[in-house]
């Protein structure tokens, strides 16, 4: 009877939720101050400095107690997405100028903006300017967005100088142009000393990512290079050699002369086979768009030694639209970055935009969603990320190996399903580079897992796995695995790990067995077929659409995973876009929703900041059945 009244109680235990180890605080803001917060920063005496889009700056004092507060140290300026602080100062990148705020007379307000460098721009409402980050040297980092076209709306352009760039500043207001290659770089920061920016999914960026940014790097987006020629550019790389490698049917803006009948597949290939030498820069970890977010921001280390739980070191990246943290695992093999992408908290009442570490060595996080809609309802925030002490069943690293992989845990694993290769599911997968509007994940691959060996004390188990491919992002995914002491599973059971370089080394000395499990069919089942030119090209036959059909919630929500359409959508409830069931009241014919998913269109929606990217590269037979079901809402 005992026994059995033990089970049931573990059976009924409620499992553990994020919030268990990491609650979201609110802070309280004053009323009449809007905090769309674009810059976060904390000040040696404990005070924390934030910068608003609408220009103003604010320092908030006592910020750990019940009524902060909160004192106008600036006005007046441009959209300001980003502050630092430097010997005494703050600085920080408006529209047009990276600015150092002075408080000559210490009264506790800026008297004098200096500027310390201005840039170019053309008045194009996207032109927005991130930073600046502060390097080993002490000389600032910016980094400049693209615009965009009128009859091409969301193909970048880089309309004056140095958009599209990292600019180099220096305290005396030298600038060098350091890197191009960027589409949306609003996700900066410093990582053991050296620049890393994050991107979002978009025209010529299959999914968002960070990359380690070195001078002279083209990072993947062309418009950037209409200034490469120019004499105090570093970048070699040039924008008829990016067009030359596009299949014609990708590419609905690219002139004839630049293009030929062979299409690279990836960056990663552009960069490694075609031009070695040209500083063209693959990601050094890619963050699964739909899954980890869809608008790279802030990127933060771990500095707090422990404080902040059991990932000192490592790297924190927030997301906008998705309203929440991700967090990354980097190594370096042969010199180059590649590692791991976890999620890791989400919940946020706004767009995530920029993090800080506080004087408590607890996250300080500030939200807006205005200009990008956000799944977090309120239109700003300002938030604290407190670590409860303890310490969760996660995957705390991935590192690669030559015949598979290493995976570390943050408690010890229960040796006999750590050890057992049917616990886990590896496939691996890759992203188009090409002028449309992100990828779907394609040349999917699942990968036999045939050795699992667990180390003494339960905290790394060494997997040997077939079927390793450099430039693929490996899902790696132990949900049969649970935690040796209290029986719980993995509180975010996949990690994705970019596989930029196979390490040498030598192979694990483990006995190989043949996995009984099969592969899944899941979220990322669209291999090659979602983009072959049949389904790229082929229309509808004579309406022959998918009026008729029955689609099942569940087959429909397989669909709009692997589409990625619940990055943006939900099904009850208003995310960066309306709901279905809101759609569904529209009383759209099939058809029409099939046309509306190929072009959206943003004036039927004016309450929603964020407007929908064509997605005509979606399977014909997928639009089928999606604008079915979402037909079907309207009679439940």
């Amino acid at each position: 009877m005992i026994g059995l009244l033990c089970c049931q109680t573990v059976l009924a235990q409620k499992a553990p939720t994020e919030n268990d180890y990491y609650k979201i605080v609110r802070m309280a803001i004053p009323e009449g101050i809007t905090l769309e917060v674009g810059g976060l920063v904390s000040l040696p005496n404990g005070d924390v400095a934030v910068s608003t889009r609408r220009g103003d700056v604010y320092i908030i004092e006592n910020y750990l107690s019940s009524k902060p507060t909160y004192r106008k140290f600036a006005s007046g300026l441009h959209e300001i997405l980003g502050l630092a602080y430097k010997d005494g100062y703050l600085y920080c990148a408006q529209r047009g100028e990276l600015t150092k705020l002075v408080d000559q007379n210490g009264d506790g307000k800026v008297d004098k903006y200096q500027t310390v460098y201005s840039w170019p721009i053309s008045g194009h409402y996207h032109e927005y300017s991130f930073g600046p980050k502060i390097g080993p040297d002490g000389s600032f980092y910016v980094t400049g967005n693209v615009g965009f076209g009128n009859s091409d709306w969301w193909a970048g352009k880089s309309l004056v100088p140095w958009r599209g760039w990292t600019m180099k500043i220096s305290a005396d207001g030298k600038m060098e142009p350091f890197a191009a290659g960027m589409r949306s770089p609003c996700g900066i920061g410093m990582v053991d000393g050296e620049f890393f920016y994050g991107d979002n999914q978009g025209d010529w960026q299959g999914s968002g990512f960070i990359s380690h940014v070195e001078k002279g790097d083209f990072l993947g987006h062309p418009a950037s290079l209409k200034w490469a020629d120019r004499p105090e550019s570093p970048v070699k790389m040039r924008k008829e050699m990016v067009f030359a490698q596009v299949d014609p049917k990708d590419n609905p803006f690219v002139k004839p002369e630049y293009v030929k009948n062979e299409a690279m597949t990836t960056i990663y290939e552009l960069g490694k086979k075609t031009y070695p030498n040209m500083g063209i820069k693959s990601p050094a970890v890619w963050l699964p768009h739909g899954i980890m977010g869809v608008s790279t921001s802030e990127i933060i280390t771990d500095e707090t030694k422990g404080e902040f739980g059991p990932f000192a070191g490592q790297v924190f990246v927030g997301d906008q639209g998705m309203s929440k943290i991700d967090r990354v695992f980097l190594e370096k093999i042969n010199g180059k970055y590649q590692g791991a992408s976890f999620e890791f908290r989400s919940g946020f009442r706004s767009g995530v935009l920029r993090m800080t570490w506080g004087k408590d060595q607890q996250m300080l996080v500030g939200g807006t969603n205005r200009g990008w809609g956000s799944v977090g309802s309120e239109d700003y925030g300002l938030e604290r990320l407190v670590y409860t002490g303890k310490i969760p069943f996660e995957m705390k690293a991935i590192r690669a190996m030559v015949d598979g992989f290493e995976i570390e845990f943050t408690q010890p694993a229960n040796k006999k399903l750590a050890e057992d290769v049917n616990k886990y599911e590896v496939f691996n997968y890759t992203y188009k580079y090409h002028p449309v509007y992100g990828s779907p994940m394609v040349n999917r691959q699942d990968n036999a897992v045939r050795g699992a060996k667990l180390s003494e004390d339960g905290l790394r188990v060494r997997l040997v796995i077939d079927g390793m491919r450099e430039g693929y992002v490996h899902a790696i995914k132990p949900d049969g695995v649970l935690s040796a002491q209290e029986n719980i599973p993995l509180l975010h059971s996949s990690g994705y790990y970019t596989l930029n370089q196979i390490p040498a080394g030598e192979k694990a000395n483990i006995q190989l067995v043949t996995p009984k499990r099969k592969p899944s069919k899941d979220v990322i089942d669209a291999g090659d077929k979602a983009n072959t030119p049949d389904n790229q090209t082929k229309e509808a036959g004579p309406k022959k659409t998918a009026a008729k059909q029955v689609v099942t919630d569940k087959e429909a929500m397989a669909l709009l995973t692997k589409n990625t359409c619940l990055a943006c959508h939900k099904v009850n409830e208003r995310a960066v876009g309306p709901a279905y069931t809101e759609i569904a009241k529209r009383k759209y014919s099939v058809a029409q929703l099939i046309s509306l998913i190929k072009e959206p269109k943003p004036q039927n929606w004016p309450d929603f900041a964020t407007p929908m990217a064509p997605m005509s590269h979606v399977p014909q037979k997928d639009l089928e059945k999606i604008a079915t079901w979402i037909h079907s809402l309207g009679n439940k």
